[in-house]
């Protein structure tokens, strides 16, 4: 396993030896001491690596990732997964605001709470926050699943396309076209995938409520012009 030591290493070093990770590579499992909150660790990931990141770290981390489980044994600054289209993106910390933003696949598993705009402007990206999530999360999310299991700030889904969010605590409110909805059983099914992909076994599908877009802000309508 090569282990890079921040405190001794460049990161610049670190994330090269990562993107020229091939098929034919030998060495799959990277190992990353000392972050002390460095930006843009293990950014760029393009291959089925596992990174394990000792400790906390700074802005978009594991951004873009395609194909890496990137695990952070620590907290993460703004931008966590920004942009992640595959892999799994696991934080043991709380994560700072806007994670998973513009996410187009993969799984992003929060252990502690995540700030503000959680999940703004997803597009396929799987969200599992296991604490409470800020205001503005999943604003504009077009597509994918955020899944809280603690409480949602204000305006919760403004401006939401289709993305589903499923919140087991409270929701402090709504954003504009966002709306509860029926948790019908294909939706149970869904979300039970979901927790048991991100560990979460003590916890029942039963006990969250879906939201979702109401719909009436796809096309401009006079009647509705104060929401836009």
């Amino acid at each position: 396993m090569p282990t890079f030591d921040l405190a001794e290493t460049p990161l610049r070093d670190l994330n090269q030896a990562l993107h020229d990770v091939t098929a034919a590579s030998n060495d799959t499992a990277f190992e990353v001491l000392n972050p002390r909150g460095a930006h843009a660790v293990a950014s760029g990931v393009d291959a089925p690596v596992s990174v394990d990141i000792r400790g906390s770290v700074g802005y978009y981390c594991a951004g873009m990732n395609c194909e890496g489980t990137v695990t952070v044994h620590g907290s993460a600054g703004p931008g966590v997964a920004e942009n992640m289209m595959s892999g799994a993106v696991f934080v043991k910390g709380d994560a700072s605001q806007y994670a998973g933003a513009t996410g187009r696949g993969g799984l992003l598993v929060i252990e502690g709470n995540a700030s503000s705009r959680c999940g703004i402007s997803m597009k396929g990206i799987d969200i599992v926050v296991k604490g409470n999530i800020g205001h503005m999360s999943a604003f504009m999310a077009q597509s994918g699943n955020l899944v809280v299991l603690g409480d949602a700030g204000d305006a919760l889904g403004d401006s939401l396309y289709e993305a589903r969010l499923f919140v087991r605590g409270e929701v402090k409110s709504l954003g504009a076209d966002c709306i509860e909805k029926e948790m019908r059983p294909e939706h149970l099914e869904l979300l039970a995938g979901l927790l048991a992909r991100a560990g979460v076994t003590d916890v029942k599908p039963e006990e969250f409520t879906r939201y979702g877009s109401a719909r009436k802000l796809y096309n401009f309508n006079i009647d509705n012009y104060d929401a836009y």
